[in-house]
């Protein structure tokens, strides 16, 4: 006689509800039926009525629907914090199962800002992806701040000072340096800055981060201990892109305060000339961080220590 194992109430519910689950944290996460299908492979209407059987099921509403966006309820959003991290534990554990592998597989997702993405990633994307042909690599470009958990990514990528408490952060990358930088043709309109207050006198182009706020140039005294302060600059420009400001920065609109590695070669070909040297800091530089996983799946792992090879072979 075959044995019979016994089951609670719940947990055939439970397993047929989970492809359910997977669908709305995927739609949450990408803010779209239609994006969230592409990226599930499946179809649009499949994806939307598997969630429109779980809302049926549970009697509540987990999104509000419009033509043009898709945005959790109160409730969804309740919903979906209690269950993402039981769904994270179950993508952790297929996760561990790579390591039986002989290589590292499965979908990577990192949220990193712009500058980290062109600086970090993209000068060895081919390497990496050539390295490791079963990893599916997803690059977020974000230039505030995630919920690595309630969004679905493996890890983030900030500055050191700018991560969040209570995250698990390992360093990817040795100390940054900035620098401010001006073209010859503006320095033959306006004399160079000897200090931070002659700022004052000076179009200086300015970032606007996701949040709305605009970034406050910062520099340390040149004398030890170097105290670091920041300096409310004056400019008429104003943009969300660092590539754009470094071009703006070339045809001579104003000055640009910037890590020296991302012009880099400007500097070098006197498109773009420094000043303030002595003025300006260098700080810790890029992290990969984790939402606080005991243990880094393979495809992270990997991950981490290719950059970490190629910072330090740079």
């Amino acid at each position: 006689m075959e044995p019979q194992f016994a089951t609670t109430p719940g947990a055939s519910a439970l397993s047929g509800r989970l492809p359910a689950l997977l669908a709305v944290a995927a739609v949450a996460r990408h803010g779209s039926f239609t994006r969230a299908a592409s990226a599930s492979g499946i179809s649009t209407s499949a994806l939307s009525q598997t969630v429109r059987a779980l809302e049926v099921q549970i009697g509540v509403r987990l999104f509000n629907r419009t033509t043009r966006r898709v945005a959790l309820t109160e409730a969804g959003q309740q919903f979906l914090a209690r269950v993402q991290p039981a769904l994270a534990e179950l993508e952790a554990a297929f996760d561990a199962l790579d390591a039986s592998r002989d290589q590292p597989a499965g979908t990577l997702r990192i949220n990193l800002p712009r500058v980290a993405s062109e600086m970090l990633v993209l000068p060895h994307l081919a390497e990496f992806m050539a390295r490791y042909p079963q990893i599916r690599l997803e690059l977020a470009l974000d230039d505030g701040f995630s919920d690595l958990v309630g969004e679905g990514f493996d890890a983030g990528i900030r500055l050191g000072e700018s991560l969040a408490p209570g995250m698990v952060a390992v360093p990817i990358g040795g100390p940054i340096h900035i620098v401010v930088v001006g073209s010859p043709a503006y320095f033959g309109r306006h004399a160079p800055p000897a200090t931070p207050d002659d700022l004052a006198r000076h179009d200086c182009l300015h970032y606007r981060f996701a949040t709305g706020g605009v970034y406050r140039w910062e520099f340390a005294q040149p004398e030890a201990p170097r105290h670091v302060f920041d300096v409310l600059t004056q400019g008429r420009f104003v943009t969300n892109d660092l590539r754009t400001m470094v071009r703006a920065a070339e045809e001579g609109v104003g000055l640009l305060h910037v890590i020296e590695d991302f012009v880099r070669a400007q500097l070098q070909d006197g498109r773009l000339l420094p000043v303030l040297d002595a003025w300006c800091p260098s700080f810790p530089g890029f992290y990969l961080y984790t939402a606080g996983r005991t243990q880094l799946p393979p495809k992270l792992r990997v991950f981490i220590d290719f950059l970490r090879e190629k910072r330090e072979g740079a």
